[in-house]
C-alpha cells in the first residue's frame, strides 16, 4: 500500500532535553498504525510536530502528507489537508450543544449567518456514522465520557478527515465504550481512513493495530507489522522499556495487622440533585499494610464515594462516620482529613492533583507546608532537600526539581502527586485510577511505591477500572455498583468473572 504519511528524521530539541532523535514514521493508507512507548517517549511531542503545535522551522526533519512535504505552521493547515489529532483531554465546551461543539470555529454559515438548519441535518447525520442517538441540542455537560469521545470524533468526520490521531482515547472509558471506539476505528479503516492510535492499553493495540510503532528515549526502535505475524503484548513490551517483564506487578509478602480505618454507614446525595443518593450507605474496613481494592463499572459511585470521604470535596447532605484506630475522626473539610492522616490521589491529577504551572518542589511540599517552615515561613532549603529527597526515591525523570510539572510526562506528573502525599505522612492513602495514561514501566514503578507504603504499616484504598491491576495489586476487593458496596473478595478467591457476575446480579435486584 501507499504511504499517507511519512516523517523522516524528525529531531525536536528543547531546553536541555532532546525530545525527538532522527523519528522516522511511515503510516500506509487506510490501516491503523499503533504508537507506543513509555511515558516520555515522544510520541505526543511526534503528533505535536504533524498537526502543526511545533510550527516548521521549531524542528528538523521532513513531513510527507499523500506525497508531498508539507511545512505546516499551525493546526489550521493541517486540518485543512485533513490531519485531526483527537487529545486526551477533551477539547469541548460542556455549555455548548453537540453541534455548536461539531462546528465550532467551523460554522455552517453563509454570508456571515450560522445555518442552524444545516448544522442540526449535518450533525444529525454525524452522530449516526458514530452511534449516538443524542439530539443536535443536547448540551455536551449533560454527556458522559464515552459519548463526549464520540461527539469529538464526529467533529474530526465533520472537517473530512483523512488521518485521524488518537491519543489516548480509552483512558477514561468503561470496558464496552472503549469496544465499541475501537469498532469504530475497524470501521473507519473499512472506508479507507487512516488512524494513529497512541494507547498504553496494549490489549487494544493488538486487537485493532495493523502496524506498531515503538518509541524509546524519543527514538524510533522499531515497526511491527501485526499483519504478518502475531504481535504479542510482552512482545510490545520489550520493546517499550527494553528488557522483559515476566511479571506486571511487583512480589510482595503481605504482613496485614488490626483494623486501622473503617467507614460506617456513609451516604452521599448529588450535589446539584439532592434527592438522588450516589453513596448509599457504605461500610469498609482497612487493616494496617493491607491493600484495599474497588472495583465497578464507570458510574458505580467509587470516585463520589472517596471524594465525599476526602473533606466532603463531593456531594451534599453526608452522613455516617469515620472511624481511624478506633476512634471517630472529623474529615468535614480537606484541611481536617489531611490532619487526620488520610491523602487522596485524584484520578485528575491535571486538574487536582498538581498546579502545573509550578515546579515540582512547590507540588511536593504543597500538602505539608509545615514540614518545610518555621514560623509561617517556608525554609526555601529544606524545601529544596525534600524535593530532592523524593525526585530520587520515585525516580521523577526532570532536568531538575525547578522544572515545572506541565512539561513533565504523565506517569512523572503522578510521581510528583505520590510524593506531595507521601510527604504528608498519612495513615490512609486513597488512591483514584494512579496508574490512569501511564505506561506499563512507569505503572511498575508506582506498583512498587504502593506496595511499600503497605509494608510501612499504612492502610491503601485503591479504586481501578483495570481489573487485572485491582488482581495483581490487591489483598482484598470490594465490588460497587450504584453507589453501594455489593460484594468483597480476598485476592485468592477474586476473578474477573466473579467480580462480573456480582455487578450484574447486583443490577437485576
Amino acid at each position: 500500500m501507499k504511504p499517507i504519511l511519512e516523517m523522516r528524521g524528525i529531531t525536536k530539541t528543547f531546553p536541555g532535553v532532546n525530545a525527538l532523535d532522527n523519528v522516522n514514521l511511515t503510516v500506509e493508507a487506510g490501516e491503523i498504525h499503533a504508537l507506543v512507548g513509555e511515558n516520555g517517549a515522544g510520541k505526543s511531542t511526534l503528533m505535536k510536530v504533524l498537526s502543526g503545535v511545533y510550527p516548521y522551522g521549531s524542528y528538523s526533519g521532513e513531513i510527507h502528507f499523500e506525497g508531498q512535504e508539507r511545512r505546516f505552521k499551525g493546526i489550521a493547515e493541517s486540518e485543512k489537508l485533513g490531519i485531526i489529532i483527537i487529545h486526551q483531554e477533551l477539547a469541548l465546551v460542556p455549555l455548548l450543544s453537540i453541534a455548536e461543539n461539531i462546528f465550532l470555529g467551523n460554522e455552517q454559515a453563509e454570508y456571515g449567518i450560522i445555518d442552524w438548519s444545516a448544522a442540526f441535518s449535518r450533525t444529525k447525520s454525524l452522530l449516526k456514522t458514530v452511534g449516538l442517538k443524542e439530539s443536535p441540542e443536547t448540551l455536551v455537560t449533560n454527556l458522559g465520557v464515552g459519548k463526549q469521545q464520540l461527539v469529538e470524533i464526529a467533529k474530526a468526520l465533520s472537517k473530512k478527515v483523512k488521518l485521524l490521531v488518537l491519543d489516548e482515547p480509552t483512558a477514561s472509558l468503561n470496558e464496552s465504550d472503549s469496544d465499541a471506539l475501537l469498532e469504530l476505528l475497524l470501521q473507519f479503516r473499512n472506508q479507507g481512513i487512516s488512524s494513529i492510535l497512541i494507547s498504553h492499553k496494549l490489549n487494544e493495540v493488538s486487537k485493532v493495530a495493523d502496524s506498531i510503532t515503538v518509541l524509546r528515549d524519543g527514538s524510533t526502535v522499531e515497526t511491527l507489522d501485526c499483519r504478518k505475524e502475531d504481535i504479542s503484548e510482552d512482545r510490545i513490551i520489550r520493546g517499550m522499556v527494553g528488557r522483559a517483564m515476566a511479571d506486571r506487578y511487583p512480589k510482595r509478602e503481605p504482613h496485614i495487622g488490626e483494623p486501622i480505618f473503617e467507614v460506617k454507614d456513609w451516604s452521599a446525595h448529588h450535589p446539584i440533585h439532592p434527592d438522588v443518593r450516589v453513596v448509599k450507605g457504605v461500610n469498609l474496613h482497612i487493616r494496617r499494610g493491607e491493600i484495599v481494592g474497588i472495583a465497578g463499572l464507570m458510574g458505580a459511585g467509587r470516585t463520589e464515594l472517596a471524594m465525599s470521604l476526602f473533606g466532603r470535596t463531593y456531594g451534599q447532605r453526608i452522613t455516617g462516620r469515620v472511624l481511624l484506630h478506633g476512634r471517630e475522626i472529623d474529615v468535614s473539610t480537606v484541611e481536617r482529613a489531611v490532619s487526620n492522616g488520610i491523602a487522596y490521589v485524584t484520578e485528575d491529577r491535571k486538574t487536582y492533583g498538581l498546579i502545573l504551572e509550578e515546579d515540582i518542589r512547590k507540588n511536593v511540599t504543597l500538602a505539608h507546608l509545615d514540614g518545610v517552615s518555621e514560623r509561617f515561613v517556608i525554609d526555601e532549603m529544606r524545601e529544596l532537600t525534600v524535593a530532592n529527597e523524593y525526585r530520587k526515591k520515585l525516580k521523577i525523570r526532570s532536568a531538575n526539581v525547578f522544572q515545572e510539572t506541565l512539561n513533565l510526562s504523565g506517569g512523572n506528573q503522578q510521581k510528583v502527586v505520590l510524593s506531595k502525599w507521601l510527604f504528608a505522612n498519612p495513615e490512609i492513602l486513597i488512591l483514584d485510577e494512579p496508574t490512569r495514561g501511564i505506561d506499563v514501566g512507569a505503572k511498575y514503578e508506582i506498583y512498587t511505591i504502593i506496595n511499600n507504603l503497605a509494608d510501612a504499616g499504612k492502610g491503601v484504598l485503591f479504586i481501578s477500572s483495570e481489573m487485572p491491576e485491582l488482581l495483581g495489586m490487591c489483598d482484598r476487593i470490594y465490588v460497587m455498583n450504584e453507589g453501594a458496596l455489593i460484594g468483597e473478595f480476598a485476592a485468592a478467591e477474586a476473578s474477573q468473572e466473579k467480580i462480573m457476575h456480582a455487578i450484574v446480579r447486583s443490577g437485576r435486584r
